[in-house]
């Protein structure tokens, strides 16, 4: 594929790495709640909700998404006599978040080999100064 090599511009045929972006993956704190649960075994509720800064009815929202999507599993219990609600990453929500990082990998990868400006649009322009 043209667009992996070093030094050569992007191929223009190839779809743009954004459309491999997963839209349940690729909101914010759902990449946040994947990637702190890429880094552990489980995590507890509370250490997610501290860990990303959220409250509990914003994390319990997105983790029901990311839960029917089949990205995380979702164990409630107790601890003691206190009630508990553990998370865990699927074999699926590895394979997503992998997903996403190569997307996000290649976006950057076609930026940082893309020179910036109008002067290298390849897409023409129309002439704002003509009248219609």
């Amino acid at each position: 594929m043209s667009d992996s090599v070093p030094g050569r511009p992007p191929d223009p045929t190839s779809p743009y790495p954004t459309q491999a972006l997963d839209d349940v993956v690729h909101h914010r704190t759902r990449l946040g709640i994947l990637a702190v649960l890429r880094e552990v075994d489980r995590a507890e509720f509370g250490f997610l909700r501290d860990a990303l800064g959220l409250t509990d009815g914003n994390l319990s929202r997105h983790l029901r998404t990311l839960e029917a999507a089949g990205h995380i599993q979702v164990r409630k219990g107790y601890q003691g006599k206190r009630p508990r609600t553990w998370l865990r990453l699927t074999t699926h929500g590895t394979k997503a978040l992998d997903q996403e990082l190569a997307a996000l990998r290649a976006l950057v990868t076609r930026l940082d080999r893309t020179p910036a400006g109008p002067a290298h649009r390849t897409q023409p322009t129309p002439d704002l100064t003509e009248s219609y």
